[in-house]
């Protein structure tokens, strides 16, 4: 008796193809992650430039200077202080 040997696709290879598929037939979906990527966008990008300045641009005058400070804030806990 003479077995078939079909090997089948890496899970991973699967799993890609599962999504790829469920992409393409999307109809609500596709306008859903549109939406989904403008707000990542308005969060990540613009948000960022208002609210969270660069404390060490701001700060310090030198890349010298932003390192010590940073060192001194990563170890800081660890010696105890």
């Amino acid at each position: 008796m003479e077995q078939s040997t079909v090997k089948q696709p890496a899970l991973i290879l699967r799993i890609f193809r599962l999504y790829v598929d469920g992409f393409r037939s999307m109809t609500v979906g596709r306008t859903l992650w549109k939406v989904i990527i403008i707000k990542l966008i308005i969060m990540f990008g613009v948000l960022k430039l208002f609210f969270f300045p660069d404390f060490l641009q701001t700060n310090f005058t030198n890349d010298a200077q932003r390192a010590d400070y940073v060192l001194e804030q990563i170890t800081r806990h660890a010696r105890g202080q």
